[in-house]
């Protein structure tokens, strides 16, 4: 059953602090408090998925949390909220990337306007919006469906079982990333890849390629075509997981 879980980082479990954990645990959310310490944020984050940033009169700097905090949430795909004076706010805001930050509140902050956050950040994570979108091109049907059971949990996954089909598809839709078929009938993996790279609207997703073939002049024929990767497709499926992990680290905006 899903959980939503949640801590709330400061400098001390003050008065207002405690009443945010307060109305989140009404509100059915797993929440607790975190001093503003590497160790002490470090014991409370399995299974968090969003974090609150309380900044009160007595904060220090703490850079060494905040730099911890920003690489944790991105290799954790969590998200985070930041409340503090407006200043605290814009000098944080310059040390945790755009894409990492769910929503702001200056100081005193309106409670009901920060549940409303909190409860819609979850709403949308059970509805899977903060997943990244994959598809995966491939003319066998079962490989197809091996690669879906293996990516789901993850990530939103979208299958196309031919290039063409990829094509048209990709014409109303995009993705985070497309995983392709290198040896396919009719329309091959790179033909494909020179069809979306020749399109203004697909040529900028990142494509990895999947092959069947590991010898070395298969592999150099693959990457003369300059994907952003392949995968051999004997690879497992905890080692896929782990690269498309990296990937998306690397390349998140």
């Amino acid at each position: 059953m899903f959980k939503d879980r949640m801590i709330v980082v400061g400098e001390k479990e003050s008065f207002i602090v405690r009443v945010l954990i307060g109305k989140a645990q009404d509100s059915g959310i797993d929440c607790s408090f975190a001093p503003c310490s590497i160790d002490d944020i470090n014991k409370k984050l399995d299974g968090v998925t969003l974090i609150t940033l309380y900044m009160d009169d007595q904060s220090s700097s703490h850079e060494d949390v905040i730099h911890y905090l920003a690489d944790t949430m991105e290799e954790r795909s969590q998200q985070i909220i930041l409340i503090g004076e407006q200043k605290d706010l814009q000098s944080i805001s310059t040390h945790i990337p755009e894409h990492l930050i769910y929503s702001t509140f200056p100081r005193p902050v309106d409670n009901a306007a920060y549940l409303k956050a909190v409860t819609e950040y979850f709403e949308k994570e059970r509805k899977g919006d903060f997943k990244k979108s994959i598809l995966v091109v491939d003319d066998d049907p079962n490989y197809l469906g091996l690669v879906r059971e293996w990516l789901k949990d993850t990530y939103k996954v979208f299958m196309a079982n031919s290039g063409l089909q990829a094509i048209k598809w990709l014409g109303k839709n995009t993705v985070d990333l497309i995983l392709l078929d290198h040896e396919m009938p009719v329309t091959s993996g790179p033909q494909v890849l020179e069809m979306l790279r020749s399109d203004d609207e697909t040529k900028s997703i990142p494509v990895m390629f999947l092959t069947g073939k590991s010898d070395k002049e298969s592999v150099m024929k693959v990457v003369s075509l300059k994907p952003e990767g392949y995968f051999l497709k004997n690879i497992k499926k905890e080692e896929l997981l782990e690269k498309l992990n990296e990937f998306f680290i690397l390349h998140s905006r």
